[in-house]
C-alpha cells in the first residue's frame, strides 16, 4: 500500500514525455513498442484505438490496480491506478521511458518537457465545488460571498503553478477538478463522481540532448514526494477527506 491509498479513495502516478512536433505514429511502430512492453508486464492486453487517434494499452482496470500506456500526437503518457507501492509504480514509470526512445525513436530535440503527475480521488456524491470551498477556501476576504443568502456555490476550482528555479525551467502546478454541473445543484441528482487533486512536477527538457528520461522521471518523482508530503497532504488533502468525512 502507498501512503496516500489511506487518505484517498483512488491514487495514481502518471508520467509524460511532451512532444513539440506533431507525432504521426505507424501502425508498425505502435504494435512494435506495445509487444515489447508486454515482455516485462505482459498483463497489458487491452489495446484500442481512440476516436482522437490515441493508441492506448491498458491491464484490466477491473482489477482496481492497472497500467496503461498511450501515445497520442503530441505526448507519450503512462499512468499506474492504485499502485500496490511506489516503488512497483517507478519500475513501470522507469522501465517505460528506459526503452522508449529506441522503440519509438524519440528525438531530444522533439521533446518539450518530462511530467510526473500525482493524482488523488474522492468519491463524493454532492456539490463538489461547495465542499472544497467549504475545505479550503471559506475563510478570508471572499468569505462573504459564500455566505450570501440563497448562494449556492457552482465553481470552484483552485489552481496554482510555480517555478522551482530562476530559469523556470522547473515547475509544479496543483489543481483541484471537481465535477458538479448546475443541472444537478438545481435538481440535487448528483452523479456519483470523483473529486479529483492533482499534482505535477514538470521539467522543461530545453537544449538536453540526454535521452535519460528514466532518470528525469526518479528525480522529479522522489521531489513530488517531497513536496507533496510537506505541502499538499496537510494543506489540500487531509482539510479535504475531513470535510467530506463531515458530509457523509
Amino acid at each position: 500500500m502507498t501512503p496516500y491509498s489511506a487518505l484517498c479513495d483512488d491514487f495514481s502516478i502518471y508520467s509524460h514525455i511532451n512532444f513539440k512536433l506533431d507525432q504521426n505514429w505507424s501502425r508498425e511502430t505502435v504494435l512494435h513498442f506495445f509487444e515489447n512492453l508486454r515482455k516485462p508486464f505482459p498483463m497489458l492486453v487491452d489495446l484500442e484505438r481512440k476516436e482522437s487517434g490515441e493508441h492506448h494499452l491498458e491491464e484490466d482496470r477491473e482489477q482496481g490496480s492497472f497500467r496503461w500506456v498511450s501515445l497520442d500526437q503530441k505526448r507519450l503518457n503512462a499512468g499506474f491506478v492504485n499502485p500496490p507501492d511506489l516503488e512497483t509504480a517507478d519500475a513501470f514509470h522507469s522501465k517505460l521511458m528506459e526503452v522508449a526512445p529506441f522503440y519509438i525513436d524519440i528525438n531530444p530535440l522533439d521533446v518539450e518537457a518530462v511530467d510526473v503527475t500525482f493524482s488523488f480521488d474522492f468519491s463524493y456524491q454532492g456539490n463538489h465545488d461547495e465542499v472544497v470551498a467549504e475545505a479550503l477556501g471559506l475563510s478570508g476576504p471572499l468569505e462573504g460571498l459564500f455566505n450570501m443568502p440563497g448562494s449556492k456555490v457552482l465553481g470552484y476550482e483552485p489552481a496554482i503553478l510555480l517555478t522551482l528555479d530562476e530559469a523556470c525551467r522547473k515547475q509544479c502546478r496543483m489543481s483541484v477538478e471537481t465535477r458538479t454541473t448546475p443541472f444537478m445543484v438545481r435538481t440535487g441528482q448528483y452523479a456519483d463522481l470523483p473529486i479529483t487533486v492533482y499534482f505535477t512536477l514538470r521539467q522543461y527538457w530545453n537544449r538536453n540532448l540526454s535521452r535519460e528520461f528514466s532518470q528525469a522521471y526518479q528525480a522529479q518523482r522522489a521531489e513530488a514526494v517531497e513536496l507533496i508530503d510537506k505541502h499538499i497532504v496537510q494543506g489540500v488533502i487531509r482539510p479535504l477527506t475531513q470535510t467530506i468525512a463531515a458530509k457523509q
